[in-house]
């Protein structure tokens, strides 16, 4: 059942299991942007969250996408762009939309890895940005042979946000930092390797999970629903899964040291194939600072919680988004797509590490998601 308009960006459904019990679908429904998130949509999602957690007889939630192309691209970056243009030409913040935006998608994505459900989420063709942290933060998250799944973010002078930190944190180190630096794309098999897919399900059976989900046999109880979750989604067909590209980085890859340092390993490991060379030019014309605040990012994550993590991104993303290197990555690559943006620090080797660490001070008297724990 249907439970909002049909042409809103974010469908809801209840659909009722053959033992009376409800699987909840949430399906972003804005397939002409990729299914990026709006603070709308984020809105829907949150709403919707908080009604079914504490419905008894609500067993499960799904989340889905509308067209073959993308689950979710990333947030609203045209919003975004606009908003902050408007601050930085004014000079203060006239535009509370990136603070508000970043503040409500990461309350969001919390929830969804605090949900007192099992959360399925489908994660077919492309899943990036936003869309990935909603993805990660569900309990199953199930690939398929056309899943494309990336953190591109220092191309355009941000960094991996939206509970990467925590992604990343349980991640193999030199995949962690492969990828968060090179914003190389994943497959299915790639996401199976780090542990970010847990099942692979053939892009042609994706939607007969819900289908599924309603013949099963629920109680209402969370560890007998897990277990009939994980039987339903290993006894699906996984179709052609595409051969593994991540596995090309050595696991031995050693990523300490300095910045210089540690982009000169990965560096070295152009020729071992065409996607790592395409990877390694990614970050070579990407931001030097986003490299600073990936590398930083990593070395702070491994200790903290996963409230933690949230705290610290919306810090970082209070910066970027009134410092200049987001702003004019977004320009070049997005909005005028010329290709050629400028840089704040043009050389790696130029990047002063005060002004990496400077994006991890808190701007505020408070944290906006100090509260994340008691929510």
């Amino acid at each position: 059942m249907l439970l909002n308009k049909p042409n809103s960006p974010v469908l809801l459904f209840e659909h009722t299991t053959v033992n009376d019990f409800i699987v909840a679908e949430a399906r972003l429904n804005a397939e002409a942007t990729l299914n990026s998130l709006s603070l709308e949509m984020i809105g829907i999602l949150s709403d919707a969250l908080a009604r079914w957690a504490v419905r008894d007889e609500l067993v499960a939630l799904v989340i889905t996408s509308a067209g073959e192309r993308a689950f979710c691209a990333g947030g609203d970056i045209q919003a975004l762009y606009y908003a902050m243009l408007n601050n930085h030409q004014t000079g203060k913040a006239v535009d509370e939309y990136p603070y508000r935006f970043f503040e409500h998608e990461y309350r969001l994505n919390y929830r969804l890895h605090t949900y007192p459900k099992p959360v399925v989420a489908i994660g077919h063709g492309v899943v990036m940005g936003g869309g990935l942290g909603i993805f990660s933060a569900a309990d199953y998250r199930v690939v398929t042979e056309r899943s494309r799944i990336a953190m591109p973010e220092i191309t355009i002078g941000l960094f991996p946000d939206a509970g990467a930190t925590w992604l990343l944190k349980n991640m193999d180190l030199p995949f962690a930092t492969f990828l968060g630096l090179t914003g190389s794309p994943m497959n299915s098999s790639d996401a199976m390797l780090v542990g970010l897919g847990t099942h692979c399900v053939a892009c042609a059976d994706r939607h007969t999970v819900v289908e599924k989900m309603m013949s099963a046999e629920w109680r209402g109880e969370f560890d007998h629903d897990r277990l009939v979750l994980d039987d339903l989604l290993e006894n699906m067909p996984s179709g052609q899964i595409p051969a593994s590209q991540l596995d090309v980085v050595p696991a031995t890859l050693d990523v300490t040291g300095s910045l210089a340092e540690v982009s000169a390993r990965i560096e070295a490991l152009k020729g071992s194939s065409d996607w790592i060379d395409r990877g390694i030019t990614a970050m070579q014309r990407g931001c030097p600072t986003s490299i600073g605040i990936v590398v930083e990012q990593l070395q702070r994550g491994c200790s903290m919680s996963l409230a933690e993590t949230f705290r610290m991104e919306v810090t970082i993303a209070t910066h970027c988004s009134e410092n200049p290197d987001f702003l004019e990555g977004v320009r070049a690559l997005i909005i005028e797509k010329d290709n050629q943006p400028r840089w704040q620090f043009e050389e790696l080797a130029n990047l002063p590490l005060s002004y990496v660490e400077s994006h991890f001070v808190e701007p505020w008297p408070r944290n906006p998601l100090h509260d994340l724990e008691n929510n």
